[in-house]
């Protein structure tokens, strides 16, 4: 906190799942006096942190006609280039699902729009991710990881790395996901996994399973409630706003357009409670759903939810859209993706043919602890990390080394 409160240098702030990047980045913003943006490589991630994505900040709409179209069209947007004059500090979340086009691009305009040669023409940037965990999407075989970026060498960003997991304290579990990270099949990794297989069978009833493909995802979850003998509830999600922004909340947000439930349905809390009783990935049973209201049995305690507006910001930071439901999902099963920045005290995970660095690895760290997990099965080709990426870390911490 010391780093972020006291010194103007560009920061990146990483580390791994559950150690408490975002409670850092939030306590931060708490103490600042002026109001600082906040946007996210994604529309799912803006949304889940009340941001904006980093293409809408910055004018790259989809990166259409290549880097100096993007960059030319977006400097001839006036309120753009008043928006990035009045920003002197900038938080990008999930920095590592950004490709290198799009963070060069966004200096680019940055300095541009300033009319500076300083890095991001002067915005003091605090980046936020870790590159072990998802690869942003690429046009190709090769990753286009953005620490690869002109961008990134030119920010000098001074490294805040957290280490202390917050999520577990088992220490044969951090031993094992550490290795699983950097895509090391060790004996330990191989013990583990093997003694967490277990048959449908073998599993308790309510255990969310995690997928690698929508495809599995939606039959499971579709299976498990039509098993359900009560009346389905179907609730439409409202929408408002501009049509343009609505599109992407139907794309992004953690609610479906309509929610399909019964009650006794498993289901997935999908905002983190004010009053701390649950998180963003806390499961739960229906209990009735009467008078506005959801009743959730939470096992440990019961909760009454009312629908949560999610909401998109505009370039100006301004509300865009929103939609409303209650907000939760159905939580007999997930892809692998949808769940990245969620806490699962119980997982039922398939780990075999996965094709992303560190889909494994994000995975299996969702859970709290290693009693809350088992396997339908894996191979040793999923346990895979990115080379770029490893090297990346290796670097940094030989960096660190000889500065002290």
């Amino acid at each position: 906190m010391k780093l972020l409160l006291g010194t103007d240098e560009n920061l990146f702030v990483t580390g791994g799942p559950g150690t408490g990047k975002s409670y850092m980045i939030s306590e931060y913003l708490k103490f600042m006096p002026e109001k600082i943006p906040v946007i996210a490589s994604t529309g799912a991630a803006a949304i889940l942190v009340g941001g904006r994505t980093f293409h809408s900040f910055f004018g790259l709409g989809i990166m259409q006609g290549g880097f100096h179209t993007v960059v030319d069209r977006a400097i001839r947007n006036g309120r753009l280039r008043k928006r990035l004059k009045d920003t002197k500090t900038l938080v990008i979340d999930e920095v590592s699902m950004l490709s290198k086009e799009a963070l060069d691009a966004a200096e680019c305009i940055a300095r541009q729009a300033r009319i500076s040669d300083k890095p991001w023409g002067g915005i003091r940037v605090i980046a936020v991710g870790d590159f072990a965990q998802l690869p942003p999407i690429s046009k190709g075989l090769e990753k286009e990881w953005c620490f690869l970026s002109g961008a990134w060498a030119r920010s000098s960003f001074k490294r805040i790395a957290l280490t202390e997991v917050k999520r577990t304290d088992d220490p044969q579990f951090l031993e094992v996901l550490e290795d699983i990270r950097w895509g090391r099949v060790t004996d330990r990794v191989e013990a583990f996994l093997n003694d967490k297989i277990a048959a449908e069978g073998e599993i308790e009833g309510d255990v969310p399973h995690l997928f690698p493909r929508r495809a599995e995802t939606d039959a499971h979850n579709r299976k498990r409630l039509e098993g359900i003998r009560e009346p389905l509830i179907r609730i439409e999600t409202e929408y408002g706003g501009d049509e343009r922004y609505v599109e992407r909340l139907m794309r992004d947000a953690p609610v479906p357009p309509f929610l399909e439930l019964k009650q006794g349905a498993l289901v997935m809390l999908r905002v983190n409670d004010p009053k701390q009783r649950y998180v963003n990935g806390t499961v739960g049973t229906v209990e009735k759903i009467a008078d506005g209201l959801m009743t959730v049995d939470l096992g440990h305690r019961t909760v009454d939810l009312e629908p949560f507006a999610f909401t998109v910001l505009d370039d100006e930071g301004e509300e865009a859209a929103y939609a409303r439901n209650f907000p939760v999902n159905l939580a007999y099963a997930s892809t692998i993706h949808k769940i990245q920045g969620t806490t699962l005290e119980r997982l039922h995970v398939s780990l075999k043919q996965l094709w992303e660095p560190g889909q494994a690895y994000v995975a299996l760290s969702r859970a709290r602890s290693a009693k809350g997990i088992t396997l339908m099965g894996w191979d040793a080709q999923s346990i895979r990390a990115d080379e770029r990426v490893r090297a990346f870390y290796e670097d940094e911490v030989r960096e660190t080394l000889s500065a002290s």
